[in-house]
């Protein structure tokens, strides 16, 4: 039984007639308990005023009682109506105004601090504008996002919000993406080379190019094809996840849940045997009648039902500030008690991209001479490395004058021919020089190739004529934020920091060593990772698997907690993972393991809180030591206390070293 939590509904006095009810209510009752102490007023005019005390303090919990009801449930509003009914029948009506008022007036309070924590996720999606300029024909016009669709071309003015997903097709500008990812820092974003294409089909688009709805633009004007449709923009898929986050219910929670199944029948038989006091106990039935109802109010475990899902909503409306996005409370409650993480190596840990590290020329030759003959003959091939060193090779040389290069020939697995200036240019593997008699690698040649190699480099070797000209060596780089973050996963008492990879051994444990991991496992096929989360399941009890979504979908299902990356721009990492970090980048990760451990924190002392106050009033007011004013002022207290302990929560800031 969900005692506590109700849907909120708009009355007569807008969002806050419950709490204008409560007071309405509070006053009727303090008149008429004053007109009684007036010797010339007759009783009359009190009644009424109980009966309106009655009427406003027992409106919305009627109706809460009724829907539940209706539903075949028992809720706590049922047995204080019945209560206050009792004092009625009795005569007593001040004191069953008095519970009604209390209890409306904590129930009123309650929603409203629910509300603040609600409202903070609501109000991502009010950062959207309602409108966007669109461009047809030459001519702009101001239409509403919802007719946006895909292929429709927006202007976005500087310094003025995003309208909708979709790509830069003309300027480039600066754009604030805090609100989706959670960067402070504004991310260079630049317009695609070809603006006719049918962009919103694409499904690996540079992120340089990609804007999301909700960010803010920077100097400049660009102009943005739409990709999505508004409804299914990052932003609204990311609070309609927020609001489903609710559902999937912590380990607290079910532990609640099943206290509650069992304490509240418990209740209503204890309740009901105080009613027979008076057969044994020398009392009148009245007074017997009152002592079951105080223990029935003591006993409602209304602070220990909201406990737990109070925090669990601030906690992720807090995380989702911070562009973290976390799918309910079970992760949120999980992670914080992590022993182990693995994160997945290409696009990670690292850049995702090869770098040109290493450039060694060979006697009689230039850096620059070395890099002209390399840029040029791979400036036509489309193999990811040969993109790298043109890419890097151009921010060191001129590309102008570069020799000119004829009959291109690749050779598979190996590298490539080509024909400059009249003279052979082969660049490519040692295997590539295997079987030419002119061309003999010498000793200290191969000796720099091993230690290339050894430090998890890919190397390649250039001749001309029949000569070698140098060394080229590339290297997916970690990350620059990899190594303080993984510096703080471990202050914050993370033993096994693993990365499981299916690259090279050599080059997996090498960069292990230089972001200071625990151990590296490189080689392994998707199901070989699966089975690697299942070792440390096994030995850790906890692990989470960090990645980015498409190649770790597997194994991230059977960590106990997925964490994607980059989960603005890809459809499958927010799908698969149980947390997303917005951004491309790691360093959120640190912020939301000590945000957990701050939710679980609070989410104890809430139970001690609530189960506290239960234990101490059920005593009291057995004895009678307690009537049923104070103990609704305690109930009521208790429950207010635990709710804005939860909203300490949307303050949070992390103090990590």
């Amino acid at each position: 039984m969900d005692t506590c939590h109700h849907h909120h509904e708009k009355g007569i006095f807008g969002k806050h007639t419950e709490l204008v009810f409560s007071i309405i209510c509070g006053t009727a009752l303090g008149l008429g308990y004053l007109f009684t102490y007036i010797d010339t007023i007759p009783y009359w005019p009190s009644l009424i005023l109980y009966v309106a005390s009655y009427f406003f303090g027992g409106f919305f919990t009627t109706k809460e009682a009724i829907g539940t009801l209706s539903k075949g449930g028992f809720e706590i509003d049922f047995l204080m109506l019945v209560a206050a009914i009792g004092a009625a029948i009795l005569g007593e009506w001040a004191e069953g105004a008095l519970l009604l008022f209390l209890f409306s007036l904590g129930h009123a309070l309650e929603h409203f601090a629910m509300n603040k924590a609600k409202n903070s996720i609501a109000s991502l999606a009010d950062i959207v504008p309602k409108t966007a300029l669109v461009k047809l024909n030459g001519v702009t016009k101001e239409i509403p996002i919802d007719n946006l669709g895909p292929g429709d071309v927006i202007l976005i003015k500087p310094h003025t919000k995003i309208a909708a997903d979709g790509i830069i097709i003309e300027g480039s500008s600066s754009i604030n993406q805090a609100a989706i990812t959670g960067e402070s820092i504004p991310v260079e974003k630049t317009a695609v080379k070809d603006s006719s294409k049918e962009w919103w089909k694409e499904t690996n688009i540079d992120p340089q190019h990609l804007v999301f709805s909700g960010t803010l633009n920077g100097n400049n004007t660009i102009e943005v094809m739409v990709t999505k449709k508004s409804v299914d923009s990052t932003l609204s898929r990311l609070i309609k996840l927020v609001n489903e986050a609710q559902t999937q219910k912590s380990p607290t929670q079910q532990f609640t849940d099943k206290f509650e199944k069992y304490f509240v029948p418990t209740v209503l038989i204890l309740v009901v045997l105080l009613h027979f006091a008076f057969l044994i106990i020398d009392e009148s039935f009245s007074e017997s009648f009152y002592r079951a109802m105080a223990v029935l109010v003591a006993a409602s475990p209304c602070a220990l039902a909201i406990s737990t899902p109070s925090a669990v909503l601030s906690g992720i409306a807090r995380a989702a500030k911070s562009g973290v996005l976390i799918k309910g409370g079970r992760p949120l409650e999980d992670l914080g008690s992590l022993k182990a993480l693995a994160f997945d190596k290409t696009g990670t840990l690292t850049e995702g991209t090869p770098k040109l590290t290493d450039i060694i020329p060979f006697e009689g030759y230039t850096k620059e001479e070395l890099l002209k003959i390399t840029v040029a003959v791979e400036q036509s091939s489309d193999h990811p490395l040969a993109k790298a060193i043109v890419n890097d090779g151009l921010k060191k040389i001129d590309g102008s004058d570069l020799p000119k290069v004829n009959s291109l020939e690749a050779i598979p697995g190996k590298g490539i021919k080509a024909d400059l200036n009249n003279e052979n240019v082969f660049i490519g593997n040692v295997e590539l020089f295997e079987n030419k008699k002119e061309l003999d690698i010498s000793t200290p040649i191969k000796e720099t190739l091993i230690n290339l190699a050894s430090d998890g480099k890919t190397t390649m070797l250039i001749s001309k004529g029949n000569t070698f000209v140098g060394i080229l060596a590339l290297m997916d780089i970690p990350r620059t934020e990899a190594i303080p973050t993984i510096k703080q996963l471990k202050s914050l008492g993370i033993k096994q920091i693993i990365m499981i990879s299916g690259d090279h051994g050599l080059v997996a444990s090498s960069i292990a060593k230089k972001i200071g991991l625990t151990d590296a496992w490189g080689e392994l096929l998707p199901e070989e990772k699966v089975e690697a989360i299942k070792r440390l399941k096994h030995k850790n009890g906890k692990v989470a698997m960090v990645g980015d979504g498409v190649n770790d979908a597997p194994a991230m299902a059977h960590s106990t907690v997925g964490i994607a990356m980059g989960a603005a721009g890809s459809d499958v990492a927010l799908e698969t993972a149980d947390i997303a970090l917005m951004a491309d980048s790691l360093d959120k990760l640190p912020f939301a393991i000590a945000l957990s451990r701050k939710t679980k924190k609070i989410i104890k002392q809430n139970l001690f809180i609530s189960l506290g106050m239960v234990a101490i009033l059920i005593p009291l007011t057995i004895t009678g030591i307690a009537t049923i004013g104070p103990a609704v002022l305690m109930h009521e207290g208790s429950t207010l206390v635990v709710v804005f302990n939860a909203l300490r929560l949307l303050a949070y800031e992390a103090k990590i070293t």
